[in-house]
């Protein structure tokens, strides 16, 4: 019963997050463009995240008369499906998580692999010309990358001599002796590694500037072209949750986890209070913000919803221990988002062959190099470690 209710909880989340996700992506475009983004649906155009998926589940479904359409129905199901499975073994705190695998990093990128095939089979089931090629480069692309990332994270299972994604977060615990004000992040010690796993990671998820299988100019809309309505809601979803899942990796493997910075540097332990007060400080801005809106019912709105916001960070307090881990990987996960958001606005998209030329010739050695590496210091630092990984 508990497990359902895990399973729920992180279900109803994901919904919402992936909701505003997109809302917040419109108004950080917009704001680097010298533009003010969606304004007419609700205060500031927050009931857009509500708007926006009501609209395509009203929309007709249109299947086109030539497509396979059993496959052609099902094929979004799978990209979705494969994309919330894989956060069953996503530690979101210490005590918190679906549940946790002895291969937990194994499972998690198997699984999310799986939605390659929701592209495939959609863009094929199409029975349409730009629909196929997309689907052509979106599998071309995975391959490519995934063989990079699996590299780099095998770096960081050397470290850590584990598979299971809590382990690896309490291998990051503390901070290193010769330098005591740095965590013990992977992140510090394995910086090749994680700059190969975050382009993977883009590439991966077709977001810009790897977004080649939706290339507009070239293919229309890529693999889901064919698609309307609520279907094509599912592809979006499950894009935006991929999205949402590589950064909740990369916070895993590299940057603590849950694991609040400089945990052991007393004169910085006030950033344990920083839950309270940053929601404190969220609600103030939103006072600010009210009293320059002319509008009454949204200036009620605003203080209301700073109100709400106030008492939650007054109840923080006597819980602060409680709320500590939720809130430094909410934290350090929203940077990830943010950054995703930040290259589609900035870079301009390759072309297919820079695409493969970047995967095959860059990323992959570089990966293969900093495993190699990484096994010869280990040898040297540990070499009882490395014995018992080979197993001898």
């Amino acid at each position: 019963m508990l497990g359902a209710t895990k399973v729920l909880i992180v279900f109803l989340a994901l919904s919402g997050v992936v909701s505003f996700l997109v809302y917040v992506e419109r108004k950080v475009l917009a704001f680097m463009q010298a533009r003010l983004g969606p304004m007419r649906v609700g205060p500031w155009g927050l009931m857009q995240a509500i708007a926006d998926p009501i609209k395509l589940m009203l929309k007709e479904d249109i299947v086109p008369a030539q497509a396979d359409k059993t496959v052609f129905l099902i094929a979004p199901v799978i990209g979705l499906i494969a994309a919330f499975t894989a956060f069953s073994v996503i530690p979101f705190t210490e005590h918190f998580f679906i549940t946790d695998l002895n291969v937990g990093i194994l499972f998690a990128l198997a699984v999310s692999s799986l939605g390659i095939y929701a592209i495939i089979l959609g863009g094929w089931a199409s029975n349409s010309h730009y629909p196929l090629l997309g689907a052509l480069r979106s599998a071309a692309q995975l391959v490519s990358y995934e063989v990079a990332a699996g590299i780099a994270i095998v770096g960081v299972v050397l470290l850590s001599g584990s598979l299971s994604m809590v382990q690896i977060v309490e291998q990051q615990r503390g901070s290193w002796h010769w330098l005591p004000i740095l965590p013990r992040w992977n992140v510090f010690v394995q910086p090749v590694a994680f700059f190969v796993y975050l382009v993977a990671a883009i590439a991966e998820t077709n977001r810009s500037p790897f977004d080649l299988p939706e290339a507009e100019s070239e293919l229309t809309a890529g693999f889901h072209t064919e698609y309307s309505g609520f279907r094509f809601a599912l592809f979006f979803m499950a894009e935006y949750t991929a999205m949402v899942l590589v950064s909740c990796i990369a916070v895993t493997l590299f940057w603590g986890g849950w694991l609040r910075p400089f945990e052991a540097v007393r004169w910085l332990d006030f950033l344990k209070y920083a839950p309270p007060v940053s929601l404190a400080g969220f609600a103030a801005f939103i006072v600010w913000l009210a009293r320059k809106t002319p509008v009454k019912v949204e200036r009620y709105f605003w203080m209301t919803l700073a109100a709400m916001l106030a008492l939650i960070a007054a109840g923080m307090v006597p819980a602060l221990d409680k709320v500590q881990g939720i809130f430094w990987f909410s934290a350090k996960v929203i940077v990830f988002l943010y950054a995703f958001i930040w290259y589609r606005g900035t870079f301009p998209r390759y072309r297919y062959d820079q695409l493969m030329n970047v995967g095959w010739r860059w990323m992959i050695p570089l990966a293969l190099a900093n495993l190699i590496g990484t096994a010869v210091v280990g040898y040297l630092v540990h070499p009882h470690m490395t014995t018992a990984w080979l197993g001898r």
